[in-house]
């Protein structure tokens, strides 16, 4: 088994970036979400994979899985702006429930 040297190369940071993306690209074709929203749901995005990499270089296996928490908190706090955009009736329920799993 590899050691992994850099958090590029962890699958989790991976999937993260992948995601982040895709909330900026939903964003982008969603204009009836006030900016207050936008840059909520944002910053909670990008805070899962600057917490994943972050915690990556603490270089440390407490600190690591301290921010392994922080970033899936991060993830369950996007989950909770998508019900309140689902609730105002801007994107269907199945949307929200692609979310993956850890939010």
């Amino acid at each position: 088994m590899s050691t992994v040297k850099r958090f590029e190369d962890l699958d989790s940071w991976k999937e993260a970036r992948v995601f982040v993306k895709s909330i900026y690209l939903f964003l982008e074709s969603n204009h009836r979400i006030d900016r207050d929203t936008q840059s909520q749901l944002r910053r909670a995005a990008l805070s899962i994979m600057n917490n994943i990499a972050e915690g990556f270089g603490r270089n440390g296996n407490k600190e690591f899985i301290r921010f392994l928490n922080i970033a899936s908190a991060s993830a369950a706090e996007v989950k909770s702006i998508m019900y309140v955009i689902q609730d105002l009736n801007y994107i269907q329920e199945d949307t929200v429930q692609k979310i993956p799993r850890t939010a």
